[in-house]
């Protein structure tokens, strides 16, 4: 029954239509839909429900409702962690973030991969490569981060900048595809 799920976590091939994950992927739909109608000045109530929901955060975390993601259980995020409006995570693979990081409006982190031939596109397989982000990062607002990405400490991502390949740490990158133009 899990057999799909555990090659989705270790990058391998996998079935994105078995029923062990779609039941998973219906299920944080349903936790999404409920996060996103918790009233907005209920902080306390938010942050408990993203406890509950995520892979890993604390009391200090705060996102901007909407929020979407896959899974859930595979992003982990650090201390003083924030994301605004329209934060979504196809979390497929763990995504995890560090601490002081920051992100803007309309971002999206993507884990899965799917084949460039339309043939084996069609039989639904795919596999997932993790997403990591250092600690002090801020992605500005409109950036899409692709899989298999690191991102090293004391980086700024320029809005709406594509994110292509990994950044090293102490940078400020932009574009598309996402280049360095200043070094901290």
């Amino acid at each position: 029954m899990k057999e799909e799920y555990e090659k989705m976590l270790r990058g391998d091939l996998y079935q994105a239509t078995d029923p062990y994950l779609i039941n998973l992927l219906n299920k944080c739909k349903e936790d999404c839909w409920e996060y996103n109608q918790i009233r907005p000045t209920l902080l306390k109530e938010r942050n408990a429900y993203l406890q509950k929901m995520l892979g890993q955060c604390d009391e200090t975390t705060f996102i901007n409702q909407p929020f979407f993601c896959d899974y859930g259980q595979h992003i982990r995020v650090g201390k003083r962690f924030f994301a605004n409006f329209n934060w979504t995570v196809l979390d497929e693979a763990y995504v995890t973030i560090g601490d002081d990081c920051f992100i803007g409006p309309n971002v999206s982190i993507y884990t899965a991969c799917h084949s460039t031939d339309p043939i084996q596109r069609n039989t639904r397989q795919e596999w997932a490569q993790p997403v990591t982000i250092g600690n002090n990062v801020w992605i500005g607002g409109s950036v899409t981060i692709l899989p298999g990405v690191t991102i090293g400490d004391n980086v700024t991502i320029g809005a709406g900048s594509v994110v292509v390949k990994d950044i090293p740490s102490g940078v400020v990158v932009a574009g598309n595809p996402a280049k360095i133009i200043k070094i901290l």
